[in-house]
C-alpha cells in the first residue's frame, strides 16, 4: 500500500502562482510513477503530469506544458506541482496520484486539495 497526502491549495488571482506538494509513504519501493490530476465541478477527472518515481521522466497534459512543472524529492519522498501562470480554468482539486510497478493505472489517491483561480 501507498498513502499520499496533498497539501499547498488555496486562492489565487489568475496571473499567480502556487505550489502543490504530496507527501507519498508506505511501500513506495513499489511505485513506478506518481502524478497529479484535478477534476473541476461537473467535470471529469483529467490527467495533469507525471513523473517517474526513479528516473524523473516527466510527461504534461497540453493545457498545462509551460506553465507546470512536477517534480520529486526522492529522498524526502514528496512530490511536487509548481503551477505558474494560473488561469480560472485551472480551478479544480487536484489530487496526487501513484502507480504501481505492477499496473498500468494509478491505483492510490490522495484525498485531494481545492485549488481556485479568481479572474
Amino acid at each position: 500500500q501507498v498513502q499520499l497526502v496533498e497539501s499547498g491549495g488555496g486562492l489565487v488571482q489568475a496571473g499567480g502562482s502556487l505550489r502543490l506538494s504530496c507527501a507519498v509513504s508506505g511501500r513506495t519501493f513499489t511505485t513506478s510513477a506518481v502524478g497529479w490530476f484535478r477534476q473541476a465541478p461537473g467535470k471529469d477527472r483529467e490527467f495533469v503530469a507525471r513523473i517517474s518515481w526513479s528516473g524523473g521522466a516527466t510527461v504534461y497534459a497540453d493545457s498545462v506544458k509551460g506553465r507546470f512543472t512536477i517534480s520529486r524529492d526522492y529522498a524526502k519522498n514528496t512530490m511536487y506541482l509548481q503551477m505558474n501562470s494560473l488561469k480560472p480554468e485551472d480551478t479544480a482539486v487536484y489530487y496526487c496520484a501513484a502507480r504501481p510497478l505492477t499496473s498500468q493505472q494509478f491505483a492510490y489517491w490522495g484525498q485531494g486539495t481545492q485549488v481556485t483561480v479568481s479572474s
